[in-house]
């Protein structure tokens, strides 16, 4: 089941998404993590993706990433159909990803680890270009780093992750998938990952945001896609959805033992007060 609003549908049938995933089905021997799950994004547009434990996100997001292969169902990029081997055929695409765990090195500088294979070299490493364009791709996050010379190990938790999103931009990407980015953050550090999601959207780009946290998909996302169970459960916009739907959603709330029998006991009230009526007219 999936649910879009009217007003969304009218806005967004106008231009073609930057990315766009449609019957991607995925087996790993007899379990079967994804069924037919449809996903888009567009550019300048933040997408959530949600679900519980199991629902299939990273199965869906490692399939953008390269690392699987989807079993059935098509991938389209930029409006041209595409295949997603590898990794590297996910950056040349411009798709960019940033895991949970960042795969930062902490006793490497922030240059470094921005540029860790993808050095500037003429000859020689060419250390002046690599620290201006990291200033640069920083300020384009307006990222507080106070110094791209020291090391990693030294930043806190918010930095780390601008250093992993700035990291993500050195490609040029058009779509930016953040796999929960807050997670064991604090507040004043969410804040400032949250800002920087902002910016990307503001840059243009498509970011997928996948997130347990509800507060932040609802502060940043502009829509909510819902995985239940490895299939669609759900497509919102966020100004027209309340944070109970979403969890329904996730749950399934709506689709339950209590729920399917008050429907049962709601039909069969519809259907004597109609036998009531019709007895009455005869």
């Amino acid at each position: 089941m999936t649910m879009e609003s009217p007003a969304f549908a009218d806005a967004t049938s106008a231009r073609e998404p930057v990315l766009s995933m449609r019957g991607i089905s995925k087996w790993f021997g007899a379990v079967q993590a994804l069924t037919e799950v449809d996903f888009e994004v567009f550019a300048g547009e933040v997408v959530a993706i949600v679900g519980d434990n199991g629902a299939g996100k990273s199965t869906l997001i490692k399939i953008l990433a390269g690392v699987h292969p989807q079993d059935a169902g098509t991938i389209w990029f930029d409006g041209e159909q595409v295949s997603i081997p590898s990794p590297a055929a996910s950056r040349e695409l411009g798709i960019a990803t940033v895991f949970q765990d960042l795969a930062l090195c902490d006793n490497l500088d922030v240059v470094a680890n921005l540029f860790l294979g993808r050095e500037i070299s003429h000859g020689t490493l060419d250390e002046e270009e690599m620290e201006s364009r990291a200033w640069s791709l920083l300020r384009q996050l307006s990222a507080r780093i106070p110094s791209v010379r020291v090391a990693v190990a030294t930043l806190s938790g918010g930095q780390r992750q601008t250093v992993a999103i700035a990291r993500s931009l050195v490609g040029e990407p058009s779509v930016v998938i953040l796999d929960e980015p807050t997670a064991a953050l604090g507040v004043a550090q969410t804040a400032e990952v949250l800002n920087l999601i902002e910016r990307l959207r503001e840059q243009g780009l498509g970011v997928i945001l996948i997130s347990h946290n509800m507060a932040d998909v609802q502060a940043v996302a502009d829509r909510v896609t819902v995985l239940r169970l490895g299939r669609n459960n759900g497509d919102f916009r966020i100004p027209d959805v309340s944070y109970e739907d979403i969890i329904s959603a996730i749950t399934g709330a709506t689709d339950n033992v209590v729920s399917r029998r008050a429907d049962r006991l709601d039909r069969a009230e519809r259907l004597d007060d109609a036998d009531r009526l019709d007895g009455g007219a005869l």
